[in-house]
């Protein structure tokens, strides 16, 4: 076992490399494609020091593939997902990792009966991957003299990740390996600022060849439906027209699903728009039309749409559609469904408790962890909510630049790529968000890539979603060679 590792604030002062602490190594190897890929499991403990700032051991799982001579030139995927904050199990667990824990797409199967099976659809063939955990969840922790309370922050949150980055990359001889972060939900606002920090590194800035945001958050103020921005009315209804088609609410009328999509796009930009900018002054004879439409492209009645002035929020659809049956929608995938009159239950949570059983599982038979490492720590620390994140913004006319971030990033990296994919079936994170922040992001439009799949906002839960990402990510690593 490695020497425990030292304060890397002291040893980048003195010279000294980066260290990690080695928990845990194994041997392993997976049929990926047909081929026999060996590999590698790596649980390290990571120092990370911020400038003037806290600092935190970061525990991460690694996945080396390829043997030590390849290494240089094989990428390295660093996956995280969202929050603020959480642990990286479920993208652990459901898509990146040698194994998986396969969800049937019967969504009444009993979760108990979920099997974990080898991932012949990872990407571990092409990229080494990196799962990492912020201080507080998963077994990273606060270092000693710090809080984890300290890195409650979008820029230092993000700086805890674009350090250990850095970090582990020294550590293992990986800083000239091409680099991607995936960052899901939140974590893609922690991707598109570590995105900026990295380019920007010192003394000199660290290689970064990709950015993959799954399920973006980014342009915030659509994702989050706030009731006077029109706009996020407009880029909420693809969802709620798609949510209506899956639960039998919207007629097909010999439209495909993609075509169907198209014709609520056209609808939402140059009918409901400039309905919902007219406001209290639109006439009867509009809110009566434009209400009917609406009626036949979500199946939510055209009453309400009239009663609420055009203004149907995520929420209140997920509430409504479904109410002539007693049932209410998930929120991070609306194929689910529950029972109404469960204040905070999200029905698509369904899957959570079995994939954290085996999680655990998995760590424990199949990595070998120590049990001195303790729980493996899923919940968020911010416990008070939102409202305990300081999101970088505390005057009333700021703005919430995380796409600038990414555009600074891409304009000091020229060859820096960007792929941003979304769940149709998402609530939280939309698709029709996700097309504004390209439209409005300033991004260089050859450098991005976005794509839909069915599902919800983990929409890799569906095996064809999960294949279709994974042949997505593929596709970002081999522009990245060429």
């Amino acid at each position: 076992m490695r020497k425990p590792l030292i304060v890397v604030g002291l040893a980048l002062a003195l010279g000294a490399p980066a260290r990690a602490e080695l928990l845990k190594e194994s041997a392993h190897e997976l049929t990926i494609q047909g081929q026999v890929v060996p590999y590698r499991a790596l649980v390290e403990r990571t120092r990370v020091a911020l400038e003037n700032g806290p600092a935190a051991d970061i525990v991460s799982t690694a996945y080396l593939a390829g043997g030590n001579n390849a290494a240089a030139e094989r990428p390295l995927i660093f996956i995280f997902n969202g929050g603020p904050i959480t642990a990286s199990a479920y993208l652990h667990l459901l898509a990146f990792g040698p194994k998986r824990l396969a969800i049937p797409d019967d969504l009444a199967a009993d979760p108990a009966q979920f099997k974990v099976v080898d991932n012949g659809e990872t990407v571990l063939d092409a990229a080494d991957l990196v799962f990492y955990d912020p201080a507080g969840t998963g077994h990273s922790r606060a270092a000693e003299g710090s809080r984890v309370e300290d890195f409650f922050t979008v820029e230092r949150d993000a700086r805890e990740l674009s350090e250990f980055v850095a970090r582990w990359s020294e550590a293992h001889g990986r800083s000239a390996s091409p680099k991607y972060l995936f960052g899901e939900s939140y974590g893609t606002i922690r991707a598109a600022v570590a995105a900026r920090q990295l380019v920007e590194h010192k003394p000199q800035p660290v290689r970064l060849d990709g950015v993959l945001l799954m399920g973006q958050a980014l342009n915030i103020i659509e994702t989050v439906n706030r009731p006077a921005n029109v706009m996020s009315y407009v880029v909420s209804l693809p969802t709620l027209a798609a949510l209506g088609w899956y639960h039998g609410k919207v007629a097909p009328a010999g439209r495909t699903f993609e075509a169907f999509l198209d014709e609520v796009r056209a609808f939402s930009t140059h009918e409901y728009l400039p309905a919902l900018l007219k406001g209290q002054l639109i006439d009867k004879a509009e809110l009566a039309r434009v209400s009917a439409r609406l009626e036949a492209l979500t199946g939510l009645p055209a009453k309400r749409y009239e009663a609420l002035n055009l203004r149907v929020s995520k929420p209140r659809f997920r509430m409504e559609l479904l109410a002539d049956k007693g049932l209410v929608l998930g929120a991070n995938d609306g194929r689910y469904t529950a029972k109404a009159g469960k204040p905070g239950e999200d029905a698509s949570g369904v899957i959570l408790p079995r994939l954290y059983e085996a999680f655990a599982d998995y760590q424990k038979r199949e990595l070998g962890l120590p049990a001195t490492l303790g729980a493996y720590e899923t919940d968020s620390p911010v416990k008070n909510g939102l409202d305990g994140w300081n999101w970088g913004n505390a005057q009333p006319f700021g703005d919430w630049p995380y796409m600038e971030d990414l555009r600074v990033a891409m304009q000091k990296a020229p060859a820096l790529r960007v792929f941003v994919g979304t769940g149709y079936h998402d609530t939280l994170t939309t698709v029709g968000a996700a097309e504004q922040a390209l439209a409005q992001s300033g991004w260089p439009r050859e450098r991005v890539t976005m794509r839909t799949y069915q599902g919800g906002h983990m929409a890799y839960t569906i095996e064809a979603s999960l294949v279709a990402l994974m042949r997505d990510v593929r596709a970002m690593l081999a522009a990245g060679a060429r």
